[in-house]
């Protein structure tokens, strides 16, 4: 369960209350995994003052422009998001912390504060808030002793129930898992993905969607998310993967993004008679102006390129489009047959940006997609010329099977190639457009990347 206390007093009395045994900071660093610091909560005295004061920790160790010789930094809890750990041996409450800099700032390039600014940013120039809302995709898997009596069939694995989906008990457990923490989910079910090898290892792809949120808690809730489907498959003796791509010839798993926004409880996608308004196609525009860099943030290691690929629903090209899994955004179905009973700040009216995959720094993808969205509101003119040209409806160079179609797929994955193509290659990829997101949100901080500087920042993390 999780809970949102006004006072640290109040958590002492909750420990106290709920014989809780151990208090665990917990914060999100550079690589996007749950760290820990515990405490034991014997003495309440203490525990008041670690909640008050925080903890001080090696940055270094956490993020890589962070230099041994002044790496200190502070985790201060926060109050708004606590949690009792479901997977505790003893009774144990998480609390999720910020990071502070020596003043006891807001650490502004850490991920989650960078994402802060592009928020405040987006808000302050174009006058509503984003909303995210993503799904996870993962594959589960397992060496099985015994003989499969329901094999299913390869890659054919979209919806399918038990028996032929061995792991929907494991999935549904990592929602209910999910829910005891505060997590709402909008559904789950077995994806298309499913490769059974010579050697009885199964692996079976499941995704779980999210509901829409403000970005900084999509972002945190993703990071408590993967921790939770780790948990649960270490608890059935099973492994779960992230990997964009485990197997060639067998579907990828994405982290698709669904975004929109809202201002004076209106959903500023939705134009007249259930249609795109302009502000939509301008947040689409902009997007697809900055593609190719978005793709330094959302694609982060080289596997992550090998999931573009036309037979698996992939995008591959740099357009938008009404239904079209092959479109880097796609208009998902609005319900517009039902408008009248949809609430006007109804998210379910979103566009859906598919490049992403769980390799992905969520922070730095959703404040670069928010900048670009930003971009596009404020250069309207610039931005709608780019939605009217990446049309993949109006525009028959964008459809499947044409040259020019074939040939801006190939300019995607091209591009892409060249930011993810070597490990050096991403590392000053990354390093010159940290430095663009870091000045257009106006961060002070210094990046260094240290004596190491040949070793990418998006090394090949198990996120």
């Amino acid at each position: 369960m999780r809970f949102c206390f006004s006072e640290n007093e109040e958590i002492v009395k909750f420990v106290s209350d709920n014989n809780i045994k151990i208090a665990n900071l917990c914060h999100i660093p550079e690589d996007g995994r749950l760290k820990t610091l515990s405490f034991s909560t014997t003495d309440k005295k203490q525990l008041l003052e670690i909640l008050n004061f925080g903890e001080r920790v090696d940055g270094s160790s956490l993020f890589s422009f962070i230099e041994p010789g002044q790496s200190d930094i502070y985790i201060k809890p926060k109050t708004s998001r606590v949690f009792i750990n479901p997977f505790a041996t003893v009774p144990t409450l998480n609390i999720l912390c910020d990071y502070l800099d020596e003043k006891g700032n807001p650490l502004d390039i850490a991920p989650a504060n960078v994402l802060k600014r592009a928020e405040k940013k987006m808000h302050s120039s174009a006058g509503f808030d984003l909303k995210a809302m993503c799904e996870l995709e993962f594959y589960i898997m397992s060496r099985l002793e015994t003989q499969m009596l329901f094999e299913g069939m390869p890659d054919k694995n979209y919806h399918e129930s038990a028996p032929f989906a061995r792991f929907e008990d494991v999935r549904n457990e990592i929602m209910v898992a999910l829910a005891s923490v505060g997590i709402a989910t909008k559904y789950g079910h077995s994806e298309a993905g499913r490769i059974w090898t010579e050697d009885n290892m199964l692996l079976e792809q499941h995704e779980i969607e999210l509901i829409p949120k403000n970005m900084v808690e999509m972002a945190e809730t993703l990071a408590i998310a993967k921790w939770i489907v780790r948990n649960v498959c270490s608890k059935h003796g099973v492994s779960a993967s992230f990997s964009p791509k485990v197997a060639m010839a067998h579907a990828g798993s994405g982290m698709h993004i669904h975004m929109c926004g809202i201002k004076d409880n209106e959903n500023v996608l939705v134009g007249k008679d259930g249609a795109l308004s302009d502000c939509a196609l301008e947040m689409i525009g902009g997007i697809l102006r900055f593609a190719p860099s978005l793709a330094a943030f959302g694609n982060t290691v080289p596997i992550s390129y090998l999931r573009f690929i036309s037979t698996k629903e992939s995008p591959i090209s740099i357009c938008w489009g009404a239904r079209n899994r092959l479109a880097l955004i796609r208009i998902p179905l609005w319900w517009n047959h039902m408008i009248e009973q949809q609430k006007n700040d109804d998210c379910r009216r979103t566009f859906e940006y598919r490049a992403p995959d769980a390799f992905a720094n969520t922070y730095l993808i959703l404040a670069a997609l928010a900048i670009s969205a930003d971009y596009g509101v404020r250069n309207p003119k610039d931005a709608l010329k780019v939605a009217q040209d990446s049309s993949a409806d109006a525009n028959s160079s964008c459809q499947k099977g044409s040259k020019r179609y074939r040939a801006r797929a190939t300019n995607l994955q091209t591009t892409l190639r060249l930011i993810g193509g070597s490990m050096r290659q991403m590392t000053f990829s990354r390093r010159s457009l940290w430095t663009r997101l870091s000045r257009s949100l106006k961060l002070t901080t210094t990046v260094s990347y240290g004596k190491n500087s040949t070793e990418s920042p998006t090394k090949w993390m198990q996120y």
